[in-house]
């Protein structure tokens, strides 16, 4: 049995290996990734000079207002997160902490990662452009669709560009502007059928749609809740889960007409 003047100093030296412990595990890398609001870009408009949309082979027609894709910034699979980098994230409101896994695949690098989002960028743009022409019922063989956006990879712009080519295209009688003039930013990916699927980083993409001037949002439905949680003041959110219905709430939102909600 310890006596009442030894016991003090008997717990001061157990508590140190827990102390170091708690230390470690603080320094220690974490299976995470953080997160931020990324760029934006308007599909209808100009990247690095060149149109993001240029269409031939069918009548286009000039479009007002902007439509513009998201993105997050995240911190790559190769860099180290401790206990200090995820704890300043979680008490801040533009970032987020993300399982790595869920950003990348396990065991791939920096380089691995990025040529596979630019590839996975790549197959979204040629299913968004089937996407759209199936909806309006154009020939693909008669109308070239080419999409320019530098830098950015992933599938989640799907939906922006199908939104995009509609709306150059879709004055020849299929409904007219999509806009109204207005910003409106959103985010999904696209089947080549038009259904809509969900991205994640969605609280930070209104974030970013907020600083880029967007007062709409375009969101999967089944990420409505996420994209509530961080929600920029003013920013009108516009749950979607096809093209066909994300057409449609763009024309009644221009028209004044009743729009969904989340």
């Amino acid at each position: 049995m310890l006596s009442s003047l030894t016991r003090p100093r008997a717990l001061a030296l157990c508590a140190l290996p827990v102390v170091a412990l708690l230390v470690v595990a603080g320094l220690a890398p974490l299976p995470y990734s953080v997160a931020q609001p990324g760029s934006t870009a308007n599909v209808l408009g100009e990247d690095k000079d060149r149109q993001v949309i240029t269409i031939t082979g069918a009548p286009t027609r000039p479009t007002k207002g902007e439509l513009r894709m998201t993105t997050i910034v995240a911190t790559g699979p190769s860099v180290d997160i401790d206990f200090g980098d995820v704890a300043d994230a979680w008490f801040r409101t533009d970032s987020a902490v993300l399982p790595r896994d869920s950003l990348y695949p396990p065991g791939k690098s920096d380089e691995e990662v990025s040529k596979r989002n630019l590839e996975d960028m790549e197959k979204s743009q040629d299913v968004a452009t089937r996407a759209a022409l199936s909806y309006l019922g154009e020939d693909p063989a008669k109308v070239k669709v080419t999409l320019n956006l530098a830098d950015v990879g992933g599938p989640s712009a799907g939906l922006l560009f199908s939104l995009g080519i509609i709306d150059k295209l879709e004055g020849n009688g299929a409904g007219g502007d999509l806009t109204g003039g207005r910003n409106i930013a959103g985010t999904g990916t696209i089947t080549a059928d038009g259904r809509i699927g969900e991205v994640g980083g969605v609280s930070l993409k209104t974030q970013a749609a907020k600083r880029d001037g967007s007062t709409v949002f375009l969101v999967p439905e089944g990420e409505c809740s996420d994209a509530q949680a961080e929600l920029p003041v003013g920013m009108q959110l516009i749950p979607v889960t096809t093209l066909k219905g994300a057409v449609e709430s763009l024309h009644a939102l221009e028209k004044g007409g009743k729009v969904p909600s989340c």
